[in-house]
């Protein structure tokens, strides 16, 4: 396949029955339910990226001396097609996630993706599997690209054949009642990345490694985990997913800089561009757990929220950790949070001008 042709679409014979599919779009909750067909491509030095499919939804056949098995030489990526009211479907700033797919895969010596082949994997699935976008409220089609090393070989090296792979799952609203604000768990023992690490890369391994310290929240009563630089233990970098902000009682937005150790997501970036609209300075910075404790108990932080594609925003309402807990807000989304989400989301879901051009048209 060369670098301008088309993926080869090959329906399945056996689709999931209209009246099946009606039933998975009443509660289709995140990552329980998959459409009808995925993509598949294969990578090797010799042939580049090559027999680009879309085909059955299916199990993968891996030897047991897959590399990724044992090297986990792998990365992913995570983002929405959402149904419009006229009908059509569109997915969210894209482009944004096949260039961070490329670093992500760049940090894991592995093949980088062309732009255009992202693109055209994820519309052709999409185009594909049309019927399985949701259309209810704050529902969503999540799309999940994935790449690893499939290559037959036990030795330590950057692996000679590669899979690409996209699956996708029909999403309900994150929240049912509107967003509600959660309890976090500082790990003082635990670090999610350090530096000259993948923290700024979208592997596995960094969630791995993130599940014990959620398990330990959970313990604790928390919903999830937020993590401190791996240095001076000092430093506010990211939840297990998801990336802080900081709303300060002079208007400004402040977020933990980037710094090679927190992933750029892309609703953080979408975020910060969207700030500009309410009149709030925006502050990339480094941020300590003390300023974020004193801030919230002595009032000149007002609001604390973390966002990713799945919740959108989640405002947090406390922050917890051995011997200790501050608490903000308890019953609702602040209202920068508030603003902000509605805003983003009236412009994913077609309700409002998309003045930065984020929205690609799939059909």
């Amino acid at each position: 396949m060369t670098s301008d042709s088309q993926l080869r679409v090959e329906p399945t014979s056996e689709p999931v029955a209209p009246e099946q599919r009606a039933q998975i779009h009443v509660e289709p909750g995140f990552g329980r339910f998959f459409t009808d067909h995925m993509v598949t491509m294969k990578w090797t030095p010799q042939a580049d990226w090559h027999d680009g499919r879309v085909h059955a939804y299916g199990p993968l056949l891996l030897d047991p001396a897959t590399a990724a098995l044992h090297y986990a030489q792998e990365v992913f990526e995570g983002l929405k097609a959402y149904g419009h009211d006229d009908g059509s479907v569109w997915t969210f700033r894209p482009e944004v996630n096949a260039r961070r797919f490329q670093r992500s895969a760049h940090r894991l010596a592995l093949p980088q993706l062309p732009e255009h082949l992202f693109l055209d994997a994820v519309d052709s699935l999409v185009r594909t599997d049309r019927e399985w976008v949701p259309h209810g409220a704050e529902t969503s089609l999540y799309i999940r690209p994935f790449m690893y090393a499939s290559e037959v070989f036990l030795g330590v090296r950057p692996a000679q054949h590669v899979t690409l792979c996209v699956i996708a799952s029909p999403a309900g609203p994150y929240f049912s009642h509107g967003p509600e604000p959660v309890t976090i768990w500082l790990s003082t023992e635990y670090s999610r990345a350090g530096i000259g690490g993948t923290g700024a890369a979208k592997c596995g391994g960094n969630y791995a490694g993130s599940l014990l310290p959620q398990r330990q929240a959970a313990e604790n009563g928390c919903h999830q985990v937020v993590f401190v630089d791996s240095a001076e233990r000092t430093w506010v970098e990211e939840l297990g997913g998801m990336n802080l902000f900081f709303v300060h009682d002079d208007g400004t937005l402040v977020t933990p800089e980037l710094g090679g150790t927190i992933l750029e997501g892309v609703t953080r970036d979408s975020i910060l561009t969207l700030a500009a609209e309410f009149g709030l300075k925006v502050d990339e910075r480094r941020v300590s757990v003390e300023e974020w404790r004193d801030g919230v108990a002595n009032g000149q932080i007002v609001e604390v929220f973390a966002c990713g594609t799945a919740a959108v925003i989640t405002p947090i309402g406390a922050l917890r950790w051995p011997g200790g807990e501050v608490v903000g807000a308890v019953d609702e989304a602040g209202e920068v949070a508030r603003m902000l989400r509605r805003r983003l989301l009236d412009i994913q879901y077609g309700r409002a001008e998309d003045p930065y051009g984020w929205m690609h048209r799939v059909c």
